[in-house]
């Protein structure tokens, strides 16, 4: 069976969303919402990205995801069956939902080790560099983070989800995760308590110490409350956007270049490999002199003074 990518019809809908935003802030005393050079470089950026993904996401699903597919459920006798002796799954309705709350696991896994591996975060970082959370910023994807992305969801169809299904919800997961980009949608009641929220969300993009590294969800929060790091916004916190290190600069080859740019630097402060292999590979902030700390150092060293 053939379908069709959501994200196909998404794209005009963001654009719609985004320009609706826009002139809503501006006539609604939000004029900070939006500023001119960071829009122009989130754009940029975004359709950069959804050419390179377009090309990118076919060599994954017609290559990669199909591949693996098919050696792991062999047809035989007009029968898929899992090598590991399991039926393949077939497109009835609850295999759908079974396939999405899977990719939403993943997606957690994904989404979280974009934080956690620093070379991962290189990438990663662009879509937190700007100061401005709106629906520009759902778009201000980086450019190299669909290298790696198919190696995380290859497990789907090598289990037996068909590799059509498993791209459907990739980009179904992706219409949800660029409409969490609202800072005009309140908190929402007994939803908050399953879903990833827009309130939620802020909090991810929020650069204030106990925010950072918190609720990498996608559809779900149940993930980020089962492996502690799911975090509620506090109305008392004036929340800060953006991230430690920022590019300071709306050239968008700067914006997508800049952490790597460091970490090359970083590498060069000592002739361990070991250090070096730190430096690429570590959580962001991971120094060998501790002259940088990572978020649980920094969060540690609060704590001890908190005590003392």
């Amino acid at each position: 069976m053939n379908f069709t990518n959501p994200l196909v019809y998404g794209v005009p809908c963001f654009l719609g969303l985004i320009l609706l935003e826009l002139t809503y802030s501006k006539t609604h005393n939000l004029k900070n919402l939006y500023h001119w050079k960071d829009l122009k470089a989130s754009l940029f950026m975004g359709v950069g990205s959804a050419i390179i993904a377009a090309l990118i996401k076919t060599i994954s699903a017609i290559l990669i995801f199909n591949y693996v597919y098919e050696v792991f459920n062999p047809e035989i006798n007009g029968i898929r069956t899992n090598i590991m002796g399991w039926k393949s799954f077939s497109y009835v309705w609850w295999v759908w939902l079974l396939c999405q709350l899977a990719d939403d696991f993943t997606y957690y896994w994904f989404h979280r080790q974009n934080h956690m591996i620093r070379f991962f975060w290189a990438a990663h970082i662009v879509h937190h560099s700007s100061e401005n959370f709106n629906l520009g910023t759902a778009v201000r994807n980086g450019w190299f983070t669909v290298l790696y992305k198919p190696f995380f969801y290859v497990w789907l169809p090598l289990v037996g989800f068909p590799p059509e299904m498993v791209v459907v919800c990739l980009g179904i997961e992706a219409l949800w995760q660029f409409q969490l980009h609202s800072v005009y949608v309140p908190k929402m009641g007994f939803i908050e308590k399953i879903f990833n929220t827009h309130t939620m969300h802020q909090v991810h993009h929020a650069k204030n110490l106990e925010y950072m590294d918190k609720n990498h969800g996608g559809f779900l929060n149940v993930f980020d409350k089962i492996f502690g790091t799911w975090k509620e916004l506090d109305e008392n916190i004036a929340i800060e956007f953006g991230v430690t290190t920022a590019p300071n600069s709306y050239n968008p080859w700067v914006i997508l270049t800049h952490e790597y740019k460091d970490i090359w630097l970083d590498t060069k402060k000592s002739k361990n490999w070991f250090h070096k292999f730190m430096y690429i590979f570590g959580e962001p902030g991971w120094s060998h002199d501790g002259k940088t700390l990572t978020i649980k150092q920094m969060r540690k060293q609060v704590s001890e003074q908190e005590i003392n």
